[in-house]
């Protein structure tokens, strides 16, 4: 991304601008495949100081994405992620959503056509 200006828009439902300041220490960022998740939590991460997890990192077998690991082992390093301090979080994963949910200060959405 160096050498190229991001301009991020962070809106609320009202549609009234917000800081990324004011999302807090713990972000997650959600939408479709492709969506651009993983390039904006890094972004944040660097801007913000946030230590960045990559959900789908956790979720499948080092070095393939080809390979699910053990759905209880995902649970437990998703739990172990979320009860940090501050992070920035891409990643769907309805199945462990209420756990990061509940933890998030901040939700981003995106909904950009892939």
């Amino acid at each position: 991304m160096e050498g190229t200006q991001i301009v991020l828009q962070v809106v609320m439902m009202r549609s009234e601008p917000v800081s990324l300041s004011s999302l807090g220490p713990r972000i997650v960022v959600m939408g479709p495949s492709n969506s651009g998740k993983s390039t904006l939590c890094v972004f944040i991460g660097r801007t913000r100081s946030l230590p960045v997890v990559h959900l789908d990192l956790l979720r499948h077998e080092p070095g393939s994405f080809d390979r699910l690991r053990d759905l209880s082992a995902f649970h437990d390093d998703h739990g172990r992620a979320v009860r940090g301090l501050s992070w920035v979080m891409d990643g769907n994963y309805s199945s462990c959503l209420d756990e990061r949910l509940s933890r998030a200060t901040g939700l981003i959405l995106l909904d950009v056509p892939t």
